[in-house]
């Protein structure tokens, strides 16, 4: 069985998660992706993007899948791949205050979701606007960024080259190795974050 990519999506609240998956989910990106979220609310889309819909999936009309996380992560990737279609990969989406790890972990605990899928990447979003103001706050922004494949610094837009440094060292301190991209709006050609074969899963077990 070919094992579908996997992409946690992860960053500290206002770090431009919900913008990138509203892109993901109605670009005509010509991909098919899978995208867990918490609440599909707050991702805020065009009910006329919406094809069909039950209590947790909804289809887009971009071709994308969009589901809601109301219980257990293995039971909807398990649903996931139970619905019969080709999907180019799944996205999950952590809520701003999560670490990583847990859900990571996801994919290497649960047999059939192993066989079935596997972690490509973990994509954190900084917000390089407020970044230095909340890094002291806990240590879950610590962990996204630690933890991260591959680190999309958001907002570059709203600082001045000094600020931007600023952060950029700071992050760079937590995180020495990822592929780091300075956006806008969360703007990223796709193939940048998506299915990049990035994970280590050593890594992780020296950062825990």
């Amino acid at each position: 069985m070919l094992q579908l990519p996997v992409t946690i999506l992860t960053g500290f609240l206002g770090s431009g998660k919900t913008t990138l998956l509203n892109r993901i989910l109605t670009e005509p990106h010509g991909k098919k992706y899978a995208v867990v979220i918490n609440e599909f609310a707050e991702l805020g889309i065009d009910d006329q993007l919406v094809v069909q819909s039950d209590e947790e999936v909804f289809e887009m009309n971009n071709g994308c899948i969009c589901c809601t996380v109301r219980g257990d992560l293995i039971r909807i990737i398990s649903g996931l791949m139970r619905r019969g279609r080709e999907f180019d990969g799944i996205i999950v989406e952590t809520t701003g205050l999560a670490d990583p790890a847990p859900v990571a972990q996801t994919f290497f605990v649960d047999p059939d979701v192993k066989e079935a899928a596997k972690l490509d990447a973990i994509v954190t979003l900084v917000d390089a606007k407020h970044f230095l103001d909340h890094v002291g706050d806990g240590h879950e922004i610590v962990e996204q960024i630690a933890f991260a494949d591959v680190l999309l610094l958001n907002k570059v837009d709203l600082v001045s080259a000094e600020e931007l440094a600023a952060v950029e060292a700071r992050v760079r301190k937590i995180n020495a190795f990822a592929p780091l991209y300075h956006t806008q709006n969360s703007e990223i050609d796709l193939k940048q974050i998506l299915n990049r074969g990035a994970f280590d899963l050593n890594r992780i077990l020296e950062q825990e």
